[in-house]
């Protein structure tokens, strides 16, 4: 295994483990490669020091910056994924189990849709073998 440090078109630095050299090789040229925090696969690599053993302290102050950096991502990624789903999809609020499974059975037009639903609700809907998936979301209203 090889660790590369990497770097997208708009400057976003990421960690990538590959099996070898060339295995990085083949899917940077095939465009499998992505950035984690804004999705271009314009991906090289960045330039890198050898890594030399450092002092305990240096090495969690960098694993305190990298999980820092992979939050960062995950939180512009879980925006995105909400940024699209309210574009193209409609907001059925709390009686999104009703309208799913509306939409499963054909009694309503077939159509992109999202709201809220229990735990035993969504156990429901798989049960019934209707598709749902639970989001993310990233909601600032509700504060821990």
């Amino acid at each position: 295994m090889i660790l590369f440090q990497l770097k997208c078109e708009h400057d976003h630095e990421f960690e990538g483990w590959f099996k070898d050299g060339a295995t990085y090789d083949v899917q940077a040229a095939s465009g499998d490669l992505s950035c984690p925090v804004c999705g271009t696969s314009n991906v090289g690599k960045a330039l890198m020091a050898p890594r030399l053993r450092t002092s305990r302290q240096k090495e969690d102050a960098a694993e305190k910056q990298r999980q820092v950096a992979v939050a960062e991502a995950t939180k512009a990624a879980i925006s995105e994924i909400r940024k699209q789903v309210e574009t193209n999809c409609e907001n059925v609020g709390n009686k999104f189990a009703e309208e799913a499974r509306k939409i499963h059975y054909g009694e309503t037009k077939k159509r992109g849709i999202y709201g809220e639903a229990s735990l035993k609700e969504t156990a429901e809907l798989v049960d019934e073998g209707i598709d749902v998936h639970a989001l993310p979301w990233d909601d600032d209203t509700k504060k821990n």
